[in-house]
């Protein structure tokens, strides 16, 4: 799984830092979660063609995470896609999409698919080697975390399948697949060829919130924690007001999650520098880093967690 910040500021961007976006490759998919305004120029920088997006996540509606949509689809329009393009968020997506639909004068070649997330914790999209998740937080607005994690079939014992009878070829695919077989009047159940479960990587992304309880549990043992810290610890009264997280509540969450790496973004334009969020959370969490806008950061089985500098 790779992942790449498209931008990495609150609500007002900088020179250096532009509105909240994450670009996700996993299996064959490609996902953006959230989409600040100007991501498409981001985009451009990190060399990825927005033709190749599968699926957008928008964690809440405010503008510094929505404002790079209308640009998007338009462009994506003008570019000639003609295959869909699945849309989630909280309630209130699809009004907005339709908004978009009909801003200024375009057709639209392709299908822009919506799906408004109501529960308050579910699986909103599964395929055989990933799924992603939602949980709701508390922010000012509805708001909406994620997790994609990654899902491994277990180890096929072939020895094991060749000594209970069944030949190699077409039969191993249908056991591998969950498919029980017959073999000489005997049926071979999937479990008796296959190992344990194995476990995928998987990140969990925040969204904006105030430090939430039930984030420990939903980030619980993730190779990785995206999370906002938006401020420092001496303005946590106004950090809540605003239904945002500072620092040192963020790390105590990765702490009692038990993630391997803890990164913070959604930095306030209060900030010249992210040393004093990061010098506050490695107080509790020390593999902590602050990110940048298109840093890239790969995950893998059994491996730590890289982090590559910003192109």
């Amino acid at each position: 799984m790779e992942l790449t910040f498209l931008g990495t500021a609150s609500a007002i961007p900088t020179r250096y830092r532009n509105h909240t976006a994450i670009l996700v490759k996993v299996s064959n998919r490609m996902i953006l979660i959230d989409c600040g305004e100007a991501t498409q120029k981001q985009l451009m920088k990190a060399e990825i063609s927005p033709m190749k997006i599968d699926d957008i996540y928008i964690t809440h509606l405010h503008g510094d995470h929505i404002l790079g949509l209308p640009g998007l689809i338009q462009s994506l329009a003008f570019r000639g896609r003609t295959r869909p393009l699945n849309i989630y968020g909280p309630k209130g997506i699809c009004e907005l999409i339709d908004h978009i639909k009909h801003l200024g004068y375009y057709t639209i070649g392709y299908e822009l698919v919506t799906h408004e997330i109501i529960d308050d914790d579910v699986t909103i999209y599964q395929q055989n080697d990933f799924l992603v998740k939602a949980r709701k937080m508390k922010h000012t607005v509805p708001d909406y975390a994620y997790k994609i994690e990654e899902l491994r079939q277990p180890k096929f014992l072939r020895s094991k399948a060749i000594e209970l009878g069944v030949p190699p070829g077409p039969l191993f695919g249908k056991l591998q697949a969950g498919n029980p077989v017959s073999v000489d009047g005997r049926e071979i159940q999937p479990e008796e060829v296959l190992g344990p479960p194995r476990k995928g990587v998987k990140f969990v992304f925040s969204g904006d919130t105030i430090p939430q309880e039930s984030m420990i549990d939903f980030a619980k043992d993730v190779d990785l924690l995206i999370h906002e810290a938006t401020f420092t610890r001496d303005i946590r009264e106004k950090a809540t007001e605003n239904g945002h997280t500072v620092a040192e509540d963020a790390a105590r969450i990765a702490k009692d999650a038990n993630v391997e790496q803890l990164i913070l973004t959604h930095l306030s334009n209060r900030y010249t520098d992210s040393k004093p969020l990061v010098n506050e959370a490695r107080e509790i969490f020390e593999n902590t880093v602050y990110a940048k806008d298109l840093m890239t950061v790969i995950i893998e089985n059994k491996k730590p967690v890289t982090i590559k500098k910003n192109k």
